[in-house]
């Protein structure tokens, strides 16, 4: 099997050379080279433009609107640029074999969108006298992947920072949370149990964001978080970080909008509890319980859109918060079952039973 190019092969191929290393993860799958053969043709008149080509290996004929014809040789720096259908170009064909990247246009198009806001972004603080080498980390973080600038700006007023010594506990597993904290500076550890039980699960460098779990979960904190050396921290309330952060990144739609998503392959997701799952749930619907739900995650294919309800939306809202922090596509039914009619509910929640779990690789099963 081919594997996806090394971020170092893509550094000459405009303009993925822009997207960061983080990125450039989340386009993995599309990122492994695609034969087209000699005489095959790569786009044609009527094509619609929804991928970007990059060519690695070989040539190409390119035809334009006025019938002119021009040849395109991997290696020149002409090829070092995107090719897309809707352009100018017309029609694209293989002189020979060759080989090519074959990207989305739309993801691409968010990537970008996404990484040069980012860039004004932190351009402004720096101009403006702000350290930013802790922001410019913590906005890899894909938390932040479809937070829009300006909610970062405001999140910025929001953040109390604190100087505390080494050996300093932030968190402590088992209580409640009521704040998140940004690592400013310094290195911290992340110890999961208590007694003989207890074991460093990770270490957090600048920039790290810890705690959010436990505010969106409304569960008690599941690790506890202690400074290595000296270091700062930035404090954002609970009240802060849900306004600032949770609203805008949960994408919620209509039912007939969701339904159309099912019909072109989405994947429903049940957040309520088993029981309520197996009282009543949609067609092939994993269950997937809030408070499971960021175990379970691994079991999920990152190239599928998922679709998350519950009774009254609030659950799925905050699935949807954390699928996204995780890289998912995701949306949640706007209003929850209780946004709709009877009848709509009756055809949604069509099955009862143990209904279908999900195996490594994104694999669907039915349960027995």
């Amino acid at each position: 099997m081919n594997k996806p190019l090394h971020p170092d092969q893509l550094r000459s191929l405009t303009p993925l050379n822009a997207l960061s290393s983080r990125q450039l993860q989340e386009l993995r799958k599309q990122l492994i080279p695609q034969p087209l053969l000699a005489g095959e043709l790569l786009f044609g008149p009527d094509s619609a433009p929804t991928s970007s080509y990059f060519l690695l290996a070989g040539a190409l004929a390119l035809q334009h609107d006025d019938g002119e014809e021009w040849r395109l040789h991997a290696g020149t720096m002409e090829s070092l640029h995107a090719l897309s259908a809707g352009s100018r170009v017309r029609r694209i064909r293989a002189l020979d074999d060759c080989s090519l990247l074959v990207i989305d246009s739309g993801e691409l198009d968010r990537l970008l969108a996404w990484r040069q806001s980012y860039q004004d972004l932190l351009l402004e603080l720096a101009m403006a006298g702000e350290l930013t080498d802790w922001l410019e980390e913590a906005l890899e973080n894909p938390l932040f992947a479809k937070v829009p600038p300006e909610n970062i700006r405001r999140m910025l007023g929001e953040l109390e920072s604190i100087e505390l010594p080494a050996g300093y506990e932030l968190l402590r597993e088992g209580e409640g949370g009521d704040c998140c904290y940004f690592l400013k500076s310094g290195r911290a550890e992340v110890i999961s149990g208590v007694g003989s039980d207890r074991q460093v699960v990770a270490e957090l460098e600048v920039g790290a964001c810890f705690g959010e779990e436990a505010l969106l979960s409304e569960r008690p904190r599941n690790a506890s978080v202690t400074l290595l050396e000296d270091g700062s921290v930035l404090r954002l309330s609970r009240q802060a970080f849900l306004a600032l952060l949770k609203a805008p990144v949960v994408a919620e739609i209509d039912y007939a909008a969701a339904t159309d998503l099912i019909d072109a392959g989405a994947q429903w997701l049940d957040v309520r509890l088993l029981e309520e799952y197996q009282h009543g749930h949609a067609t092939m619907a994993l269950n997937m319980p809030l408070h499971l739900l960021r175990l379970k995650a691994r079991l999920l294919d990152g190239s599928r859109t998922y679709l998350c309800y519950c009774d009254s939306g609030k659950r799925s809202s905050n699935a949807v918060f954390l699928l996204a922090q995780l890289g998912f596509t995701v949306h949640a039914l706007k209003g929850g079952l209780d946004a709709l009619t009877a009848g709509q509910r009756q055809t949604l929640l069509s099955e009862q039973g143990s209904g279908y779990v999900a195996r490594s690789g994104g694999r669907i099963e039915r349960s027995d």
